[in-house]
């Protein structure tokens, strides 16, 4: 028993408002997530942990280090201890305590016996339990273009109860990426980014341990997510369809394998483009908006907090913020 998937609606998308760049003093701030002090947290390309607090009405930003991984920390998650869920693409899934003398503990590297490569994303439950991606089993984070084009089919959900070890709980995922709990914490929503979807695992009631499609053929590469509080689930798309992959994606797979080989070669640079989706927990599209020509380029995050959108990306020096248009769609 599943749901049906809804579709990405052919109406148009709002525009996205312009965004202002905040500057962070490192590379590539992925993902990023809101504390419960109101300041953001991303991580960068430098290995570090940056913590922000947004400029109000008395004053600028503030921007400290609050943490190094030695890694390439990714998806962030905070604790309700004050301490934080690292996915870091080098080491594993890692807990940090931000601050002065805090330590970095790994809480797994390997999955039954395996290295774990290329941790994405986290979300924690009330219970302590964690699901978190890992996107590739064949290409880590320099490589991402590599897996996207050949299509591999091999990202995972995985689980890791308090004082276990971590279990599968979906293969052969194109890309796996975002992960978000529902609010009552009855299913898990996957962004399977090579297959431009939303995807569920229920996790209680009647339909515990199915899985079915949130919203599927969106116009982009989904990648983190994040949920408001109204339960919305959010996602930033990395770049825009191109008809070509599409094409490519049905090819024999020894045509993708050399296609993919060329990505990593050439690393075609990012579009200029950003678009951020809302998706209700029904799977209906709750907001679409887009920039196109857009200075800020290839958002990989995005977190509503208190009528503001903030925005990270793989490639840019800085987050960005705007405000949330009012309305829907």
């Amino acid at each position: 028993m599943s749901l049906a998937p809804a579709s990405v609606r052919p109406a148009p998308p709002r525009p996205l408002p312009p965004l202002r760049m905040l500057r962070i003093g490192g590379p590539g701030p992925e993902d990023v997530v809101v504390d419960g002090a109101g300041r953001v947290l991303t991580g960068t390309g430098d290995g570090r942990i940056r913590r922000i607090t947004l400029p109000g009405p008395r004053g600028g930003a503030r921007v400290e280090e609050v943490a190094d991984t030695g890694g390439r920390p990714l998806g962030l998650e905070p604790l309700p201890d004050g301490r934080l869920l690292v996915c870091d693409a080098e080491r594993g899934l890692l807990r940090v305590a931000p601050g002065a003398g805090g330590g970095v503990e790994v809480l797994a590297d390997s999955v039954a016996g395996q290295p774990l490569r290329f941790c994405s994303n986290a979300a924690a439950a009330a219970d302590g339990t964690v699901y978190f991606t890992a996107s590739s089993r064949r290409y880590g984070l320099r490589d991402w273009r590599a897996d996207i084009v050949e299509h591999s089919g091999t990202g995972r959900l995985l689980r890791l109860r308090p004082g276990g070890v971590p279990e599968v709980l979906l293969d052969d995922l194109q890309f796996a990426n975002g992960v978000a709990l529902a609010a009552d914490e009855s299913s898990v929503v996957v962004a399977e980014t090579g297959a431009y979807r939303l995807i569920r695992l229920w996790l209680t009631g009647p339909r515990a341990g199915l899985r079915d499609t949130l919203i599927e053929d969106l116009p982009g590469f989904p990648d983190n997510l994040s949920r408001s509080a109204d339960g919305t689930f959010w996602t930033a798309l990395a770049a825009p369809r191109e008809p070509l992959l599409d094409r490519l994606h049905r090819a024999p797979a020894a045509l993708r394998r050399g296609a993919a080989a060329a990505a990593v070669r050439l690393r075609p640079p990012p579009r200029r483009f950003a678009r951020v989706m809302g998706i209700g927990p029904d799977g209906r599209v709750a907001h679409d908006l887009r920039r196109r020509g857009a200075g800020y380029r290839m958002v990989t995050s995005v977190y509503e907090h208190g009528g503001t959108l903030v925005l990270g990306s793989l490639v840019e020096p800085g987050i960005a913020l705007c405000e949330l248009p009012p309305g829907r769609r």
